[in-house]
């Protein structure tokens, strides 16, 4: 594609307290194979306590094409709506502060939503550890591996393009904001997925391609870890307050993982052979994580073996149990909304 067939893009970065990786994200963008006379950069910072603003400033001392703008509700959709609102270029790229993009990236984005005539593409996300402890290392592997995510394409990869549900971050045409609407407000995480499920209603063609690359860098700990993937879990049940977005069975196994475990715990105190369903289910589980993470470890080195055991755990405990506080949110604002006689409206989680 010549300098002259270059389409104006508006790369828009949501971010809030990102001092680690915001420097690293920019850096990668500043890299990449597109003129900058048809790019600009919205960092739109849901007013950091770090350093992200500082760094981000000093950027755009350097680089009259990135600016920052401000998100007082400090959550990423509305981060989103601010950027489009200030975009100027054709094209919408959102990329993520938490990673880092190979520098063909754009290019690729923007000839794939040209010569495929999509609306939306985005490609694969190789996870990169949040640091070169054992700890770290593994994490990245079991977010890349199908035990821990399933059969999410953009995580384990795939091999020829192929038309989706959804992509990490997007690529959009901007007029498709005009068409179906700006992202919901409402979702604090899976707004990209709703916003998609609209798009694809409206007859757009949603594209993941193996060739586009972007780098995640993931938590480094197992509390940092289950934080995140908790919340992850709730709202992925939660979202469905505000929006009705389809579920997979990946997202479900989860909850339905945890519920089993603790329905058949609790029952057995009534009906005792109960505990056999426990013992089996926990056990099943077991000896799955032992046999994958045995196999992960003989290509990548034994000695992350027993990181790995505690590291699948926690990925799916923690978001089983957080889809079942995102059930109990949901059951409890219906009682609310009940007994004030009035629809269910409220508040986002955090």
């Amino acid at each position: 594609m010549s300098s002259k067939q270059l389409i104006n893009v508006s790369v828009i970065v949501p971010c809030r307290n990102e001092e680690k990786y915001i420097g690293k994200c920019l850096d990668s963008i500043l890299q990449n194979d597109y003129s900058e006379g048809h790019i600009e950069v919205l960092v739109v910072d849901g007013m950091s306590e770090d350093r992200t603003r500082t760094i981000v400033g000093e950027f755009a001392e350097k680089h009259n094409f990135i600016k920052l703008h401000d998100n007082l509700q400090k959550i990423v959709p509305t981060a989103m709506n601010i950027g489009i609102g200030n975009a100027t270029g054709e094209i919408i790229i959102r990329m993520d502060a938490h990673s880092t993009y190979a520098k063909d990236y754009i290019l690729k984005c923007v000839q794939n939503l040209r010569d495929r005539q999509a609306d939306n593409v985005g490609g694969v996300w190789i996870t990169r550890p949040g640091d070169n402890s054992f700890m770290g290392q593994s994490i990245a592997l079991a977010l890349s591996h199908p035990f821990g995510v399933g059969n999410a394409h953009f995580r384990i990869g795939l091999k020829e393009a192929r038309v989706v549900d959804t992509v990490p971050f997007g690529c959009y045409r901007k007029e498709v904001f005009g068409r179906i609407g700006l992202f919901n407000e409402h979702l604090v995480r899976n707004q990209d997925i709703e916003l998609n499920l609209r798009l694809k209603k409206a007859g757009g063609k949603i594209l993941l391609v193996p060739d586009i690359i972007s780098y995640y860098h993931a938590r480094s700990t197992l509390s940092s870890l289950a934080k995140n993937n908790f919340w992850n879990g709730c709202w992925v049940v939660y979202s469905t307050r505000f929006a009705k977005l389809p579920f997979s069975p990946r997202h479900l196994i989860p909850l339905a993982f945890v519920m089993t475990l603790l329905g058949s715990l609790g029952l057995s105190l009534l009906f005792h052979p109960l505990i056999y369903l426990f013992l089996g289910v926990a056990g099943s589980h077991a000896l799955a994580n032992v046999m994958f993470s045995f196999g992960i470890a003989r290509e990548r080195g034994f000695s992350f073996f027993p990181f790995l055991i505690p590291t699948f755990l926690v990925l799916h405990l923690s978001y089983g149990v957080g889809s079942l506080w995102g059930i109990w949110k949901l059951f409890r604002k219906k009682i609310i909304a009940t007994k004030r006689g009035s629809p269910a409206t409220g508040e986002a989680l955090p």
